[in-house]
């Protein structure tokens, strides 16, 4: 990720300026910034584990953060379906109303 984020220190840095500061220099600058696995890859495990958490508050971030990694609108249905088997249908729907408004049917 190559733009300094400032979520955490803009949403919780008066309140919890420690989880703040994790959030935005370690999280999103270091481990984010670390080359083993492209941003893609990253954006595609980051995504899994949302959806599989039932984490919908992150995911739209995240998933027009992995629509700007290269993430196809196609490649997000299909781990989306695939998920949905592993970890509830729900979840799934969860996902694709999302899905609907980062990508906008763009296939």
């Amino acid at each position: 990720m190559k733009d300094k984020v400032t979520a955490g220190r803009d949403q919780l840095g008066q309140v919890a300026p420690d989880f703040a500061r994790y959030n935005d220099d370690i999280l999103f600058g270091e481990v984010w910034a670390d080359d083993t696995l492209n941003p893609k890859t990253r954006s595609i495990a980051t995504n899994s584990a949302l959806i599989s958490m039932g984490a919908f508050e992150q995911l739209p971030f995240h998933m027009a953060k992995a629509k700007e990694n290269g993430v196809s609108e196609e490649e997000m249905a299909a781990l989306i379906t695939q998920l949905a088997f592993y970890t509830g249908w729900p979840k799934g729907w969860s996902a694709f109303s999302i899905l609907k408004n980062v990508y906008g049917g763009e296939q």
